[in-house]
């Protein structure tokens, strides 16, 4: 586990944003997937996503290395924020912006 933890790690630190999701950004397989994608498109920042479907040891692991049972997850600067209800009452609420904002995020192209 701790080679899947080193993956997850290094994602989380090379991203500024990054979505563990079900599906691709173009083609989410859920729809708390693609509300997730709906308000990081919104926010209009750049971020990375990673297809859990893709990989098993990373569907797992994610669950484990953020102590959260569910998928969709969103990272920020390394840190963990929740998943898409989390992030639905945060942007609904301004806070999601707000914490972008302050952490100097970039802004999609």
């Amino acid at each position: 586990m701790s080679d899947v933890n080193a993956r997850l790690s290094q994602l989380v630190s090379e991203n500024e944003v990054v979505l563990f999701m079900k599906g691709t950004p173009l083609f989410p397989q859920c729809g708390f997937s693609s509300r997730a994608i709906a308000i990081l498109d919104h926010c209009g920042v750049a971020y990375e996503s990673v297809d859990v479907l893709q990989d098993m040891e990373i569907r797992q692991g994610i669950k484990s290395f953020s102590d959260w049972p569910t998928i969709p997850q969103l990272y920020v600067k390394g840190e963990f924020v929740g998943g898409s209800d989390i992030m639905m009452e945060m942007y609904e609420a301004g806070e999601l912006q707000q914490m972008l904002a302050e952490k100097q995020v970039a802004r999609a192209e």
